[in-house]
């Protein structure tokens, strides 16, 4: 054998080695569904392990949930990941108490079960941590995972909807890794690719095989900070049929779609008649402008270091496609319309709501940034919006960089991006908009269907380490917040009082077995512990807290087939 054929033989040996496929996340439906969210590892990169979070038996991620507009569902969240944690349901419309912010927290070992109807339309949405510090840790080391609610209204359309067939979840995510390949979750020079959990760059590309037919992906940018800029290869269309919170009015023509942290998009690529053939999910970021990371590095001021990742500014492979045969009974056409899209008016706008993006300092990009050059206070209530109410919210960025904003419990459409009407594929329903350096953007919503005087609901930026600096505000749909009220939880298992409290507060131990071993404990809203005490059933158990910081804290009661917790107010 000739030279030139053993390395031609090596180099095509070395690159069918390097291909991964494309791994598909099994589904969980049904109106009660179990997440254990565990502790595991991953040889993303040779050497050391990674140290990660998994979802059921997923040892990064976790399964894709599939539900049903007006169904029931009970979820039960068990944590057994060894540290505090809580888990949102990223734009599904529940009440504050079912949402899973940074107030509902899941201890090690409790389960949270949260019981709601989906209320939402059919979309692509996702599920992630939302505990306040450490959003970008647990979500980065691998709890997310994808949902997608099904409804009347899409099921008439004749779309792509066999999961892993035709109908593809794409959960896109960058990494960086320290010396022994441990995640780095506020980590600026990402450059490890992953799609759906498998490693897409480097060694590896990974690679689907796609129909000759219509094929609906769904894009989830499930990243700590990176925007990306998606497109075909060779500038090949495709179609636009979806955003955060629903299908649009009619398929939206494009060769390219850009996804900031949190967002979603779905689309469809007509493949038909290229069967054999092989092409290209890439991302543009050299189309990027600076300030929106991903895009060309922005150069850092003096005694700043450089944040640079290799893909910032580059255009890069996130997915090869090879083109295979039809499947049986194949959508080989695009529908001309979808949905009715039905925004508010201004005119019905009830209020209006003005936000800044600031930063402590305005020439540097890394932080720490504000709403309204105000920090997060777990104890402060930004707004208090009465139920029912229509509003507007400007957003003006006053940074160097990009924020994506989002908005807990109600989806919202854009009016405006500095007064001109957004693009065609943005004129959906949305919970995530990106807001470029000096940019105002206005959008509409209403608060409809919950109100709570005690739990509020979050809006904050998507960079995770910018909602972890404290980049995030609170309000309530409601009148006013009253405190705690009591037996709305665990209801006479025990009671706390006074609640809130001051300088002592006394927890009452009722309806457990006579002289059982309880154990009683309270934690911080970091899940540190601050107390604990073993005791038995019956007691009544005084606690000092005249040493206690403000703020909300879990008491939880503890005996052998038992675990209780509550919210305790301490002012």
């Amino acid at each position: 054998m000739k030279p030139i054929f053993i390395v031609t033989f090596i180099l095509t040996a070395m690159s069918l080695f390097a291909q991964t496929p494309l791994y598909v996340p099994d589904t969980l439906s049904g109106t009660n569904i179990s997440l254990v969210l565990h502790k595991d590892s991953v040889a993303f990169v040779s050497g050391k392990k990674t140290n990660t979070f998994g979802v059921n038996a997923h040892r990064y991620l976790g399964p894709t949930l599939i539900l049903r507009n007006g169904s029931p569902v009970t979820m039960s969240v068990n944590n057994q990941m060894n540290d505090t944690t809580t888990m949102h349901w990223h734009g599904l419309h529940v009440a504050p108490s079912n949402d899973g912010g940074p107030h509902t927290t899941i201890l090690p070992g409790a389960i949270w079960s949260p019981g709601f109807t989906i209320m939402n339309d059919a979309a692509t949405y996702w599920y992630h941590p939302h505990f306040m510090g450490k959003t970008a840790m647990h979500t980065m080391k691998g709890i997310a995972g994808m949902i997608i609610v099904r409804d009347a209204a899409e099921a008439a359309l004749t779309l792509p909807r066999k999961y892993g067939v035709d109908d593809f979840p794409l959960i896109i995510q960058t990494q960086q890794f320290d010396s022994v390949n441990q995640v780095m979750h506020r980590g600026m020079e990402d450059s490890l690719l992953l799609v759906n959990g498998v490693r897409a760059n480097y060694s590896n590309t990974v690679v689907a095989s796609f129909p000759a037919q219509v094929v609906r992906l769904r894009l989830l940018n499930a990243g700590g900070e990176r925007n990306y800029n998606f497109g075909l290869s060779a500038n090949t269309s495709f179609s636009v049929i979806g955003s955060d919170g629903g299908l649009l009015q009619q398929p939206v023509a494009a060769t390219r779609i850009r996804l900031s942290p949190g967002e979603r998009a779905e689309i469809l690529v007509n493949l038909s008649g290229m069967n054999g053939q092989t092409l290209y999910l890439m991302s543009y970021g050299s189309e990027l402008p600076m300030g929106v990371q991903g895009g060309p590095t922005m150069p850092m001021g003096p005694g700043n270091p450089s944040m640079d990742s290799p893909l910032n500014g580059t255009d890069f492979n996130v997915l090869q496609i090879n083109v295979g045969l039809q499947t049986s009974n194949p959508v080989t056409t695009i529908p001309s319309t979808l949905v009715p899209v039905n925004p508010y008016l201004p005119s019905q706008a009830n209020a209006t709501r003005t936000i800044r993006f600031t930063a402590a300092n305005a020439t540097i990009m890394d932080g720490p940034f504000f709403f309204n050059d105000s920090t997060f206070d777990m104890m402060r209530i930004d707004y208090r919006i009465p139920l029912n109410h229509t509003e507007i919210w400007e957003l003006t960025n006053q940074t160097m960089v990009a924020h994506p904003f989002h908005l807990h419990d109600v989806p919202f459409y854009i009016l405006d991006r500095d007064g001109n009407l957004p693009p065609q594929f943005e004129r959906g329903k949305k919970d995530v908009v990106l807001v470029y350096p000096n940019e105002t953007v206005r959008f509409i919503t209403k608060f409809t269907d919950f109100a709570d005087t005690v739990i509020p609901y979050m809006f904050h930026c998507h960079v995770l380490m910018h909602e972890d600096d404290g980049m995030m505000g609170q309000f309530v749909v409601s009148s006013a917040v009253t405190g705690i009220p009591q037996d709305t939880e665990n209801k006479n298992a025990f009671s706390i009082y006074p609640n809130p409290a001051t300088g002592l507060v006394t927890v009452s131990l009722q309806d457990f077995k006579k002289d059982e071993a309880t154990t009683l404990s309270i934690y911080n809203t970091l899940g540190d512990l601050v107390y604990s005490e073993n005791t038995i059933s019956n007691a009544k158990m005084p606690i000092s807290t005249s040493n206690y910081t403000q703020g909300i804290y879990t008491v939880q009661v503890k005996t052998k087939n038992t675990l209780l917790t509550k919210k305790l107010i301490i002012q």
